[in-house]
């Protein structure tokens, strides 16, 4: 019998085009959501991706990777629709853009998910581009509603982008805070998403009053944040080789450990956040760890 499928991520998967130093392009497969999702999944937590792909060549590299990543296939929905890309002109300093008109990401149908999912499921995570692209967001926002209602917990990663950069973006933003149990959120994040604001940090806790906060300060290591409580923790050293994907490895860490020893002090789940965003940055790419690396590198 498969293993309930506690854990359910939102959000868009799709393909990085990135510009090489001679002009070539490289594609990778990618997606803030889905990364988040494959985290949690290759740490052994019943997780499903609840997204939409295309049926061309990238979304079967997608649907490949999902299945190696130990995801429950009856999340994921393919359609007839052009894939969703992301054309990295640029990495230092970073600078893109995405094609995705009428693509395979906007497709995404609630209705096709598993009967009973939503019995089933313990938290429900949600961020990144697929908030600003309707008709997926508001979609998306129903089904948070809808879940907290049901006393489903929340998380929320929102991975800013110039796309955020937008009025309609921010009400649902402060929707979907007011609704949310855990948010992760960079410093970078918290300049872009709050401009100009002197105490962006107050000002996402007021909007979140609810929720455990892991703000990543880089090379700072991270911070668990709840009312007036802090526990810092650092990082752990290992060679970079890229920082793709690191916060949503980081991500998929906390939640992965919050669900597989859920009676674990704070400390414990930042561990894993902290060691699954380092074994990230030591491979090229949007690593995902599995539970024995984490622990072997938290015991070193």
């Amino acid at each position: 019998m498969s293993k309930p499928i506690e854990f359910v991520v939102f959000g868009e998967a799709l393909t990085d085009f990135i510009r090489q130093p001679d002009g070539q392009w490289r594609a990778l497969p990618g997606g803030a959501c889905w990364n988040v999702a494959r985290s949690a999944a290759r740490l052994g937590i019943g997780t499903g991706y609840a997204g939409s792909i295309s049926s061309d060549v990238f979304g079967e590299e997608l649907y490949g990777l999902t299945q190696a990543a130990g995801l429950d296939m009856r999340y994921l929905q393919q359609v007839d629709k052009s894939p969703l890309l992301a054309m990295v002109t640029s990495t230092t300093p970073p600078h893109y853009f995405f094609v995705g008109d009428d693509s395979a990401d906007l497709h995404f149908d609630p209705s096709k998910l598993p009967e009973g999912w939503l019995d089933a499921a313990k938290v429900l995570h949600f961020g990144c581009i697929s908030l600003t692209r309707e008709p997926l967001a508001s979609r998306l926002l129903a089904i948070a509603g809808e879940a907290a209602q049901r006393g489903k917990r929340i998380a929320f990663d929102p991975n800013w982008r110039k796309l955020m950069d937008q009025p309609r973006y921010h009400v649902l933003m402060r929707k979907l805070l007011a609704l949310s149990h855990y948010v992760k959120v960079s410093d970078e994040d918290l300049e872009k998403l709050f401009p100009g604001d002197g105490n962006a940090l107050a000002t996402l806790q007021a909007l979140a009053p609810q929720a455990e906060i892991l703000l990543t300060l880089g090379a700072g290591g991270m911070r668990w944040i709840k009312g007036e409580q802090i526990v810092e923790q650092p990082i752990y050293r290992v060679e970079v080789i890229d920082t793709v994907g690191c916060g949503d490895a980081s991500m998929g860490g906390w939640i992965g450990s919050i669900l597989r020893q859920p009676t674990a002090p704070v400390q414990t789940h930042l561990h894993y956040a902290a060691a699954c965003a380092a074994l990230s940055a030591a491979r090229a790419g949007a690593y995902a760890a599995t539970w024995d690396e984490v622990q072997a590198l938290i015991n070193t």
